[in-house]
C-alpha cells in the first residue's frame, strides 16, 4: 500500500509533458493521472458547448476513447489540455448536427422517447434498443484483438448495466438476461424455465419497470456525484420572502412568472403578466363533467415559452407531462396525496433532467416554475441543498421542502419544468402585438389542447352549456372553473386599463386609447356576471351545478357572457390592426 501511496505522490509531481511523454511509451497509469487531472475541465467544455450534463457526459467518454487511441498524435507534449478540449469540440458539434438521428442519442434521450406518444411501449422498445445495442456492441469489440481500449469501455458500460440489472430477483434476471443478452424469445424463455410464456411476458414486463427505475436512479446519483467531483456541490437558496408566498392569482402558472420575474431586471405587473402570457383571457371547459382539469388544459411547452416570449425572455423547458387527464386531487383520500405516497410512486424518467435545469436556473439567480409538485398546480422552485438532496419550493402559498426524487412522484406523477433562458428586446407595441396573436389564437380554437377533448375559447361557452344541461357536472371543478375565470377576466380589464396608462401619445393614439377602453369595460362586464357565478358555486365545496332550477339561472349567465366574449374578440382585432407591424 505504501508503494501506492509513493507512485501516486509521484503522479501529482509531474507535469502534463512528463505524463504524455510516459502515456505514449505505454504507461496507461500517466493517461489515467491526465484523465483525472483534466476531467473536470473537458466535462465543463462540452457541457458548455451541448447545455445538455448526459450528452456532455457522452462526449466526455468518446472524447478520452478517442484521445487514448491516437495520443502518439500529440506533437507537442505540453498541450495536451487544449488538444483534449479540440476533441472535445469536435465531437459535440458532431453530436449536436446528428442528434436527430437515434443512434446519436444518449441512454437517457431514449428513456425520454416514449412519452412523445403518450405509450408505455414506446419507453419499452427504447430500453430493447439499448441493451441490445450494448451487447452487440460489446461482443464486436470482444472480437478485435486490436482494440482492447474499446473492448475495456464496453466492459464498464456492461458492468453498470450488470449493476442496475442487480435490482431484480435472481429469477427475474436470469429471464430477462435470457431475453436481452441471449436474445431468447419468451416462447424459448418460457420452455427453459418451465413457464407459460404469458408468465415470461408478465416477468419481462415487471422486470423492465424495475430496470428503468434503477437506471433512473443511478443517472441521478451519478449526477449528483459528478457536481461533487467537480467542486459545484452547493446550498442555494434565493431571498424568497414572506410576499412572494402570496398567491396573487387563481392562474397560477402567470402567479409563478410573475414571481419568477422579481428575480429579473423585467419587472412587471401582475395585469401585464397576465395580459402578455395570454392567461387574462384563457378559458378550457372539459365535456359533461367540466373537470378540475379545464384551466390548465393546454399543451404547456407550446403555451409557457410562448407567453414568457412576449414578456421579453426566451424559455427552456422539460417536458414529461402526460396527454390524459387525471383525478381531482381534492377528492382523494389524504392518504394518497402525501408525502408517503410519493415515495411509493415511480422515479419519473425526466429527474435528472429537471435537476439539471433546476441547478442552472438556480446559479443564475432566477427560480423556477414546476407543475405538480405538492398537488396539480404549479409551483416555484426557489432553492437547493446537494448534501441533503432538497428542493425548497412553494405552490398555492404551500411552503415546504420537497426531496429531489420526489419531483414528478406527486399525485398526477408528471414533470414540467420552465427556466428564463436569455432575453428578447420587444417594444410595449410588440409585446401587445404578440399577446393579442396568442390571444385571438385561442378564442378561435387554433391553439392544441390537452386533452384533445377539452374544447377552447369562444367554443367553450356552448360546452359550459351542454354541460349545465347534462346533470353531472362535477361541484368542485366546475367551481374551480369559474374561480379562474373571474380572476382572469378581472385581470384582463386591469390589463387594458395599465395599457391606457403605459401607451405614448403617437399618430392613431386616440383611436387605441378609445379601444382599450372598450375592452376593459367588456372584461369589467364580464367579471360582474362570473362574480355571481361564482357566488352560486362557491370553491371549493360547489353548489348545486345539477340542480335543474340552479342550472337553468347559471345558463343565463353564461349565455350573457359569450357575447361579451365576442365583442373583446373584435375589439383585439381592431386593435390589432391600428398598432400594426
Amino acid at each position: 500500500m505504501e508503494v501506492t501511496a509513493d507512485k501516486r505522490t509521484d503522479w501529482d509531481e509531474m507535469e502534463d509533458s512528463e505524463l504524455v511523454i510516459r502515456a505514449q511509451a505505454g504507461e496507461r497509469e500517466a493517461f489515467g493521472e491526465l484523465v483525472r487531472r483534466h476531467r473536470a475541465k473537458v466535462y465543463g467544455y462540452a457541457r458548455a458547448i451541448t447545455q445538455e450534463s448526459y450528452l456532455a457526459e457522452d462526449i466526455v467518454q468518446d472524447a478520452l476513447m478517442r484521445a487514448f487511441l491516437h495520443l502518439s498524435k500529440l506533437v507537442d507534449a505540453g498541450r495536451f489540455l487544449p488538444w483534449m478540449q479540440r476533441i472535445v469540440r469536435n465531437q459535440a458539434y458532431t453530436r449536436l448536427k446528428a442528434r436527430p438521428t437515434l443512434k446519436e442519442q444518449t441512454f437517457t434521450e431514449l428513456e425520454g422517447g416514449g412519452r412523445l406518444n403518450g405509450q408505455e411501449d414506446g419507453e419499452w422498445n427504447d430500453l430493447d434498443r439499448i441493451l441490445f445495442r450494448l451487447n452487440r456492441t460489446a461482443n464486436e469489440a470482444a472480437a478485435s484483438a486490436n482494440a482492447p481500449e474499446e473492448k475495456l469501455i464496453q466492459k464498464e458500460t456492461l458492468h453498470t448495466l450488470t449493476d442496475i440489472i442487480h435490482c431484480l430477483k435472481p429469477r427475474e434476471r436470469m429471464i430477462f438476461e435470457s431475453h436481452f443478452f441471449d436474445q431468447l424469445s419468451p416462447q424459448e424463455i418460457a420452455k427453459l424455465f418451465q413457464l407459460s410464456s404469458a408468465n415470461v411476458y408478465q416477468i419481462i414486463s415487471r422486470s423492465r419497470k424495475k430496470v428503468i427505475q434503477e437506471k433512473i436512479r443511478v443517472t441521478v446519483d451519478s449526477y449528483m456525484k459528478t457536481r461533487r467531483d467537480m467542486g459545484i456541490m452547493s446550498k442555494r437558496i434565493l431571498d424568497y420572502g414572506k410576499a412572494f408566498h402570496e398567491t396573487g392569482t387563481w392562474t397560477t402558472a402567470a402567479d409563478v412568472i410573475y414571481k419568477m420575474l422579481q428575480f429579473t431586471d423585467r419587472k412587471l405587473s401582475l395585469p401585464m403578466v397576465m395580459g402578455l402570457t395570454g392567461h387574462a383571457f384563457r378559458i378550457n371547459i372539459v365535456p359533461k363533467t367540466v373537470h378540475i382539469a379545464g384551466p390548465t388544459g393546454y399543451n404547456f411547452s407550446e403555451v409557457l415559452p410562448r407567453g414568457l416570449h412576449n414578456i421579453g425572455f426566451h424559455a427552456k423547458v422539460i417536458d414529461g407531462m402526460s396527454p390524459n387527464i387525471g383525478e381531482n386531487s381534492n377528492l382523494l383520500d389524504p392518504s394518497l396525496t402525501g408525502k408517503d405516497a410519493m415515495g411509493k410512486r415511480s422515479i419519473h424518467r425526466e429527474l435528472p433532467r429537471a435537476l439539471d435545469l433546476i441547478h442552472r436556473s438556480l446559479d443564475q439567480g432566477i427560480p423556477v416554475l414546476a407543475w405538480d409538485l405538492f398537488f396539480p398546480e404549479f409551483g416555484t422552485i426557489y432553492g437547493y441543498d446537494d448534501e441533503t438532496r432538497l428542493l425548497y419550493a412553494e405552490e398555492c402559498g404551500k411552503v415546504e421542502t420537497l426531496q429531489f426524487d420526489h419531483l414528478g412522484r406527486s399525485v398526477l406523477e408528471e414533470i414540467f419544468v420552465l427556466a428564463v433562458d436569455g432575453k428578447v428586446d420587444l417594444t410595449l407595441k410588440q409585446q401587445l402585438r404578440l399577446a393579442l396573436e396568442s390571444a385571438i389564437e385561442h378564442y378561435e380554437g387554433r391553439e392544441s389542447a390537452i386533452p384533445a377533448n377539452c374544447v377552447k375559447g369562444l367554443a367553450a361557452y356552448d360546452t359550459w352549456l351542454e354541460a349545465l344541461e347534462g346533470g353531472v357536472i362535477e361541484p368542485n371543478g366546475h367551481a374551480y372553473n369559474i374561480a379562474v375565470l373571474r380572476d382572469a377576466r378581472y385581470f384582463g380589464a386591469e390589463f387594458f386599463k395599465e395599457l391606457k396608462q403605459a401607451w405614448h401619445l403617437e399618430e392613431k393614439s386616440a383611436e387605441l386609447i378609445r379601444h382599450f377602453d372598450e375592452a376593459s369595460a367588456l372584461y369589467e362586464g364580464m367579471y360582474e356576471k362570473l362574480d355571481e357565478l361564482h357566488r352560486m358555486f362557491p370553491f371549493p365545496q360547489g353548489g348545486q351545478p345539477n340542480d335543474p332550477l340552479t342550472a337553468r339561472e347559471a345558463r343565463g349567465l353564461v349565455e350573457g357572457i359569450k357575447p361579451l366574449e365576442s365583442k373583446a374578440l373584435e375589439c383585439m382585432k381592431e386593435i390589432l390592426a391600428l398598432i400594426g407591424d
